[in-house]
């Protein structure tokens, strides 16, 4: 009804005007003869009142269907649309529509043009990630076959490549299921513990070469997550430990409920970050001045990290001082009960 009334109030300065002409006519029969004016009085009303509202009814479904024409040429700017609507407008009406149709379908080939070549880019570097990790398992291969034939510091310096290799990997991989338009996230119940210790499985010889010690003081908790992804993110901070490890460097694993959340979290004895990087940390591209180490740094990580948390419904905390180490925490939704591991997490 208020539609309808809207509808109408366009058309008010016509509507006034008939009334106007219709009022005029009934006082000219007033005028030229008020016996016969009486007598017609009641048929001059219903007159009025029957054109008036035949008036308002043409108006208004004429004005619904150009609305549903317009709103169906919108979502749809195809010939067969626009030609709908033209017939609904009058002749002025109709140049403007023309050029807006043409508009919005060039914008159309060009967004199709340009989402055909973006599944042709995710395709590519799934496909380029994927063959790469060929060579990179026979180099680990050779590694592991092989160790005590190679020297020691070429050994090292091999173990160094291939994880930096396959981190790289990981991150295109990761990065363009982020961005990508498919989304394959397999939520179910993950055990903290195993999924840890095969994140430093990967990078053991890393770990041995620069003489970690690593501490655990967690239980084989169960969070309801994607795997791949909690692994993934795992793997960006455990990685960015080792970067910028200090001497005797330590990794130390604790886990705790707070506030009706699970929290687990990774601690370093690195040189951390100053605490005017703190606010940034997560920012694409930022790698702060903290050293030179992080100068040399892409600033990726831990942004493909901090997105990796939004899809997975985690939430990222940092606490840091500078040469003073620095401490993470990864807080989950708690599961109370086997049948909670049915429900997606809420926030």
């Amino acid at each position: 009804m208020k539609q309808n009334i809207k509808l109408i109030q366009r058309y008010t300065p016509w509507l006034l005007l008939l009334l106007g002409v219709d009022a005029f006519a009934a006082l000219l029969l007033w005028i030229a003869d008020m016996q016969a004016f009486y007598s017609m009085i009641t048929v001059i009303l219903l007159t009025t009142i029957l054109l008036f509202a035949s008036v308002c009814s043409v108006l208004v479904h004429r004005e619904q269907k150009r609305e549903q024409a317009f709103f169906a040429f919108l979502c749809d700017p195809v010939e067969h649309q626009e030609e709908m609507l033209l017939k609904s407008l009058s002749p002025a009406q109709r140049e403007p529509i023309r050029l807006l149709a043409k508009m919005l379908r060039d914008q159309q080939n060009a967004y199709d043009s340009l989402k055909m070549q973006i599944n042709d880019y995710e395709e590519y570097v799934e496909s380029w990630a994927h063959e790469t990790k060929t060579p990179l398992s026979l180099l680990t291969l050779l590694l592991d076959n092989r160790r005590d034939e190679l020297p020691e510091t070429i050994g090292s310096k091999l173990d160094y490549i291939r994880n930096r290799m396959q981190e790289s990997i990981v991150q295109m991989l990761f990065y363009a299921r982020l961005k990508g338009t498919r989304k394959d996230y397999l939520f179910e119940p993950v055990h903290i513990l195993p999924c840890i210790e095969e994140v430093l499985e990967d990078y053991k010889p890393l770990l041995e070469e620069k003489h970690f010690q690593i501490q655990f003081c967690i239980s084989d908790d169960t969070v309801y997550t994607d795997q791949r992804g909690l692994g993934f993110l795992l793997r960006q901070i455990i990685s960015n430990s080792i970067k910028y490890c200090g001497n005797e460097p330590e990794l130390n694993f604790t886990s705790f409920e707070r506030d009706g959340r699970y929290i687990f979290a990774i601690r370093d004895n690195g040189t951390g970050v100053r605490s005017c990087d703190l606010p940034y940390l997560f920012e694409k591209g930022f790698t702060g001045d903290s050293g030179k180490k992080r100068k040399k740094a892409t600033g990726m990580g831990l942004y493909l990290a901090k997105e990796m948390a939004k899809e997975l419904n985690i939430s990222l905390h940092v606490t840091s001082e500078w040469n003073k180490g620095f401490e993470i925490e990864i807080s989950f939704p708690v599961i109370d009960s086997i049948s909670d591991s049915n429900q997606a997490p809420s926030s």
